[in-house]
């Protein structure tokens, strides 16, 4: 763009000649108005030059122009296009920040739904350790029912078989439970009831109930001075009602029924009676009350000792009471003879046992319910 055209050397230039001096010097002193251009001024190379620099500027003003508008147009449409852009992002960083808004929210209300999630969980963890707490207190004091009513049977009634029974019924729970920390427990218990089962048996409850219907026999027993003669209870039981297949006889006459009348009249003069033992005491009426209601005094309390395990007491009262019944009751009578065998049984019996404590099973106890206020304290 910036070539110049070759100008040509100096040297080609024909050398001006030179005028004479006296010519020059009117020439010089000519007015410039009068001055003619000449052909002269067209031929100088550097006004070429300048004409064609000032071209090239021009032209290349132009271009620059032209290009200098192309790209003004090109920022204005980059920067149109950037601000689409900008606003376009603005619109997603709001919804962008809305978005974040809502998902704060959002997290806000889960984490207060797993505060309370975590609250109830941790309220349910109590409830279940609260609820397993008072299942094990409550199993605990089955088992101490169980060795309490062991261990009253044996201190009050002393009844051995029952207080076997009860402690069977505790191993048996502890049994089911399953659990490692009971099984001390479990051998206190089953030492207490190798002990009781080497024990003598002794049927106390039994030998109560036979006292119980001792008891209550008193009343049916016939006493001694109420029985009769023999022959007189047969000729009684001859003149009863005759059977069905009794055959009528024929009426005796009068001297027939005379001697007969006579000759029980004479019978009854004479008793035969045996001299060998005591005569059997005669009693009134009232006195035979108070002979029973005595001697029932006194099988209750051979019963209340049987209870209480005293030996000499139990067997003073039924000596007193088998004494009474040979000597105030009819002892032919197949009921008095039976209540007198009894007592004879009954007082052959031993029932003083010195009787074992489960205290061993009662301290396992103690020691396993001491275990867990601990651990809650």
């Amino acid at each position: 763009m910036n070539d110049t055209p070759d100008l040509p050397p100096p040297s080609s230039a024909p050398a001006p000649s030179p005028a004479p001096a006296a010519s020059a010097a009117p020439e010089s002193t000519a007015p410039p108005a009068r001055r003619k251009a000449g052909p002269g001024a067209w031929a100088n190379p550097w006004l070429a030059v300048a004409i064609a620099g000032i071209g090239l500027a021009g032209w290349q003003w132009l271009e620059t122009r032209g290009k200098l508008n192309g790209t003004q147009q090109e920022v204005a449409k980059r920067l149109a296009d950037s601000d689409a852009l900008v606003r376009e992002a603005r619109t997603l960083a709001r919804q962008s920040q809305d978005a974040t808004t809502q998902l704060t929210a959002k997290v806000g209300a889960l984490e207060a739904k797993i505060a309370e999630s975590q609250s109830q969980q941790a309220a349910l963890e109590n409830l279940y350790q609260e609820l397993a707490r008072n299942r094990d207190e409550q199993f605990l004091a089955e088992i101490d029912q169980n060795l309490s009513a062991a261990s009253q049977q044996l201190q009050l009634a002393g009844n051995v078989q029952a207080a076997i029974t009860a402690l069977q019924a505790a191993e048996a729970r502890l049994a089911r439970a399953e659990q490692p920390r009971l099984i001390p427990l479990r051998k206190a218990i089953a030492r207490d009831l190798d002990k009781l089962k080497s024990l003598p048996f002794a049927d106390v409850p039994g030998m109560s109930l036979r006292l119980e219907n001792a008891v209550s026999s008193v009343d049916n027993l016939p006493l001694a001075f109420e029985g009769r003669p023999r022959g007189d209870d047969s000729h009684d039981a001859r003149k009863a009602a005759p059977g069905k297949d009794a055959k009528p006889t024929a009426e005796p006459n009068l001297f027939a029924r005379l001697g007969g009348d006579i000759w029980n009249e004479v019978k009854g003069l004479v008793r035969i009676q045996r001299f060998d033992r005591p005569e059997p005491a005669l009693l009134a009426p009232d006195q035979s009350l108070y002979l029973r209601e005595n001697l029932k005094l006194r099988l209750l309390n051979a019963r209340l000792a049987l209870l209480s395990r005293d030996q000499w007491t139990f067997r003073n009262e039924l000596k007193v009471s088998q004494d009474w019944l040979a000597r105030f009751f009819d002892v032919r009578d197949r009921n008095v003879a039976a209540t007198q065998n009894t007592l004879k049984q009954l007082a052959s019996a031993e029932i003083s046992i010195d009787l074992p404590q489960i205290s061993d099973s009662l301290a396992a106890l103690k020691a396993l319910k001491q275990g867990p206020q601990k651990d809650r304290k």
